[in-house]
């Protein structure tokens, strides 16, 4: 892996499971003839920002992919009930000052999301969480399938909701709408406090863990992006990002 341009550790954590209510054994579904997993390992490791990068899941399975693709990856625990918990049992075997959790359902991931998931690190002295938003139409923001992230003037997350907000309630449409794309990069302090916690109210009301660092007076940065993704939850996402590789495919071919 490339080095950081800080002298800050980093380590790129994809935290992989093959159990998914909406879509079984979701790493390991095809995107143009590769695994998910893949695709998600190969784009994020181009990042320089990282120094290192591996899976960890708790599938047997999912391992053996990750060796016939020489993707590192590391066999935790079945009984974590998150992608975050999965990070802290990695922290405890591979220390680094931030971790990284990509996503493992999110192969259109760029070089520049992590680039500006990191910035806050080195811009802002004392980060200890961040994340990334990227605007949406009032259309979009009415799918609850879409999480929304309000944030105040100095880019910290205010709030994390399925519900729409904010609410434009004088109706003429100016409000704006920022869907919150599912990449987290902590320190490691700040991640061994989210373990420490139980989980809060808002968060068991809303099924978003993030919002126990919030709950919990832990600021998070939201920087915003310009590039969207599409995370696959469904058999539709999946259509979508194999037709959105396929054209990507397609324009570089030599004319």
């Amino acid at each position: 892996m490339a080095t950081t341009r800080s002298s800050i550790s980093v380590l790129g954590v994809i935290p992989a499971r093959l159990e998914s209510t909406r879509l079984p054994r979701k790493p390991l579904r095809p995107i143009c003839g590769r695994p998910m997993i893949a695709w998600v390992y190969e784009r994020a490791r181009q990042a320089a920002v990282l120094d290192d990068l591996l899976v960890a899941t708790d599938a047997e399975e999912i391992r053996r992919c990750c060796e016939e693709h020489n993707i590192p990856a590391m066999l935790t625990s079945a009984e974590h009930r998150s992608g975050t918990d999965r990070l802290v049992e990695v922290m405890g075997r591979r220390p680094a000052e931030i971790y990284v959790n990509i996503q493992g359902d999110e192969p259109m991931i760029t070089v520049e999301h992590l680039d500006l998931l990191l910035r806050p690190f080195q811009e802002r002295p004392g980060t200890e969480v961040s994340t990334l938003k990227v605007a949406m139409s009032p259309e979009e923001a009415r799918h609850p399938g879409n999480v929304k992230v309000v944030t105040d003037l100095n880019g910290r997350a205010l709030y994390f909701s399925r519900a729409v907000v904010p609410f434009g309630r004088d109706g003429t449409g100016q409000a704006r709408y920022y869907k919150h794309l599912g990449l987290y990069a902590y320190t490691a302090a700040a991640l061994a406090k989210f373990h420490a916690l139980a989980a809060s109210p808002l968060e068991q009301t809303e099924k978003l863990e993030q919002l126990r660092f919030l709950e919990n007076g832990i600021p998070i940065i939201v920087t915003e992006t310009s590039q969207d993704t599409i995370g696959v939850d469904t058999e539709e996402d999946l259509e979508k990002v194999e037709e959105y590789f396929r054209r990507r495919a397609q324009s570089s071919e030599p004319k």
